[in-house]
């Protein structure tokens, strides 16, 4: 019933920048939080960062100062901009959606496919 689409990962240098996006369609009356998650190689899925109402937000320890979520509630979509990069950040992003769908009585939870993101020089 609801799809979630991210774009924006890529390849780029230590200390340099990006945006990821992740936009989501569907039966949707309103989403209540949005996250980033990311998994490298052989570690677990860790989260990221969390936004309630496009107001609330949480940070994972080593982005704090880096990493900085937002939320545009009239095209449901959710950003993460990532500065300063480090190796470490090195991963596949994940975006994360809870939601309450159109007849505004069902809640679901719904992930998108994942963007990699590569920090190397």
């Amino acid at each position: 019933q609801v799809q979630l689409v991210e774009s924006g990962g890529g390849l780029v240098q230590p200390g340099g920048s990006l945006r990821l996006s992740c936009a989501a369609s569907g039966s949707i009356f309103r989403i209540a939080t949005m996250g980033w998650y990311r998994q490298a190689p052989g570690k677990q899925r860790e989260l990221v960062a969390t936004i309630i109402n496009a107001v609330s937000t949480n940070y994972a320890d080593s982005v704090k100062g880096r990493f900085t979520i937002s939320r545009d509630n009239a095209k449901n979509t959710a950003y993460l901009q990532m500065n300063d990069l480090k190796p470490e950040d090195t991963a596949v992003y994940y975006c994360n959606a809870a939601l309450w769908h159109s007849d505004r009585l069902r809640r679901g939870e719904y992930w998108g496919q994942g963007t990699q993101v590569t920090v190397s020089s």
